[in-house]
């Protein structure tokens, strides 16, 4: 047995390191009362950083020590001089980078080192590059890194053309970069904003910009993203970073209808973003003379909405003999809108179309709408060398709508269709795009049509949407989709007459609330189930002819008397 290495069998070896790491523990446990007990008695020494800073060294994410340990460093600015603290936070510094080389993603540790440049008395800006660009090298991910990053080229008004080079580089060394590409969505529109009176000189720093990005810079972006998405077709990064380049500029916020009605003596107006009314400043005047109304939301839901409602004073404009102008002024954004109320009419209105606005696809030049043409064919050809590709099939749908949503309506759906087979878990997502993308379509149908008839019947529509553009509609055909309830934004169609909605598979009616014009509701073969269901029907003061064959609720035996004292208006009832 001589000459040969005694092995020690497994449970002696557990035992050992059971051992090693009772001890390390009482340790660490002793370290954290004698903290816990210094910052209780007020004690703010230079034994209470050595404490902190042997604890927070094996575990930088302790959020109380790290609090602790600004308590103290505060402490110690009133009892040194500045050069004295200066060398204390440098220290500081050099602690912190050595915590995050225990955990480069820690919480505390990067909180605390953007606390304590805001601290020091004088700070290496470019040494904290550095340390970024480091980290950045070790996971270009680290979104605190990236966000400390942030602060530190806005403390040190690094140029914004600078900046934009440093995100082609990580681009350059790794397309699947996300936050890289992100970031240069912050930046483009410092750089090469859309209106030219408003671009910063190229030296500026980073700072927050509202303007999209100018043609010319867009059309280079274009060609940039391609190179990415050809080189990794199933990486998200460079398709996310492409269908913001595809993406409008906030609209315009202005009033975009006004519709007034003699009969009821009401009127609503319609605005391109939700607004809350009683804080932008609304005003009416009537033939010149100003009117004192209370506006009111469509819906008791909404506080903010893209449509509100006011009744005139009663007598006001119910004569019609007489001609009236109304005007409406939205003080807050020096919107206007007049509308004439001509003798003979009972009823006007004022508006932009859904055409005229562009709604629903870009504003093209010929120049990007070639582009864009290119990178619709680019695409179509990747798409046959990756026929499954959902981020391809995506971004072809959103190049179509850009250019042509009619055009391509065929293509498009086609398109949707393969979607949901080629990413089944998504397929209610892609259920519900589709559904906007046919209403966007049968919007300007209408609005080509100039009627203010709505037929969507039989498209398996999951969702509602761009109820605010049918302010005027007077009849509406919902039958035969996929739709389960009315949605509380139905009660903007303040014109409606008519709905249609047979063969779905509504069980809420909360949008068909207030409807001031409403006579005829067809709800046959639907999932309405209990009486309850039926309540916003009684705020429809019109309502004359009620279909609730093939419902649940239909078998009930109180549903006919329940109705009759719900709805004193109805004439005819088929259940």
């Amino acid at each position: 047995m001589h000459g040969r290495v005694k092995i020690k069998s497994t449970a002696q070896q557990e035992e050992e390191k059971k051992k090693e790491r009772e001890k390390k523990l009482k340790i660490y446990t002793t370290t954290r009362d004698a903290c816990f007990t210094k910052r209780k008695d007020g004690i703010c020494d230079e034994e209470a950083i050595q404490l902190t800073q042997q604890l927070l060294s094996s575990n930088p994410d302790f959020a109380t020590l790290w609090n602790y340990r600004r308590e103290i460093l505060m402490h110690q600015e009133t009892i040194k001089d500045e050069s004295e603290v200066q060398k204390m936070y440098q220290a500081e510094l050099s602690f912190l980078e050595s915590c995050l080389k225990v955990n480069p993603k820690s919480y505390g540790s990067w909180h605390h080192r953007s606390w304590v440049s805001e601290r020091a008395p004088q700070m290496d800006w470019a040494r904290e590059l550095s340390l970024c660009d480091r980290c950045l090298g070790l996971d270009d991910r680290n979104f605190h890194c990236w966000d400390y990053r942030r602060m530190v080229v806005k403390k040190s008004a690094v140029p914004v053309g600078k900046e934009l080079e440093f995100t082609d580089r990580l681009i350059g060394s790794n397309f699947s970069n996300y936050s890289s590409w992100h970031y240069r969505s912050t930046l483009l529109p410092l750089l090469h904003p859309q209106s030219p009176e408003s671009a910063p000189p190229p030296d500026s720093s980073p700072q927050s910009h509202s303007h999209r990005v100018c043609e010319e810079q867009l059309l280079k972006e274009y060609e940039l993203v391609q190179n990415a998405f050809f080189t990794d077709p199933n990486d998200q990064s460079a398709w996310f970073y492409y269908r913001w380049l595809l993406g409008r500029a906030e609209r315009e916020e202005m009033i975009s209808c006004v519709f007034i009605s003699r009969d009821d003596e009401r009127v609503a107006v319609a605005f391109s973003r939700p607004v809350q009314v009683q804080s932008v400043g609304l005003l009416l005047f009537l033939d010149g003379q100003p009117l004192k109304v209370d506006w009111k939301s469509v819906h008791p839901r909404f506080k903010h909405s893209p449509v509100w409602i006011c009744q005139l004073p009663p007598g006001s404009i119910s004569d019609i003999a007489n001609e009236h102008n109304l005007a409406v002024h939205w003080s807050e954004k020096a919107s206007r809108r007049d509308c004439a109320l001509y003798t003979g009419r009972n009823e006007s209105w004022c508006r932009d179309s859904a055409t005229d606005q562009e709604l629903f696809r870009s504003e093209l030049s010929v120049e990007k709408s070639s582009v864009l043409q290119a990178e619709l064919q680019s695409c179509n050809q990747l798409l046959e060398l990756e026929p499954l590709n959902k981020w391809c099939l995506l971004t072809i749908i959103l190049l179509m709508r850009a250019l042509d949503p009619l055009g391509y309506e065929k293509e498009t759906l086609a398109h949707f269709q393969t979607l949901k087979e080629v990413d089944s878990m998504r397929t209610a997502y892609y259920s519900d795009l589709c559904s906007k993308c046919l209403i966007e379509n049968t919007i300007l149908k209408m609005e080509y049509a100039e009627v203010r008839v709505f037929s969507v019947s039989n498209k398996n529509l999951t969702t509602l949407c761009h109820l605010d553009q049918l302010l005027l509609v007077t009849h509406i055909n919902f039958s035969s989709n996929q739709l389960r309830r009315i949605p509380a934004h139905f009660s903007m169609l303040q014109c409606l007459e008519v709905l249609e909605a047979d063969n779905n598979s509504i069980e809420n009616l909360e949008g068909v609330y207030r409807l001031p014009k409403l006579e005829e509701l067809r709800l046959k073969n639907n999932n309405l189930s209990t009486l309850a269901a039926l309540r916003p029907l009684a705020t429809c003061p019109k309502l004359r002819h009620l279909d609730l064959r093939g419902n649940p609720v239909a078998q009930n035996a109180d549903a006919e008397s329940h109705l009759a004292e719900l709805l004193p208006s109805l004439a005819c009832l088929l259940l």
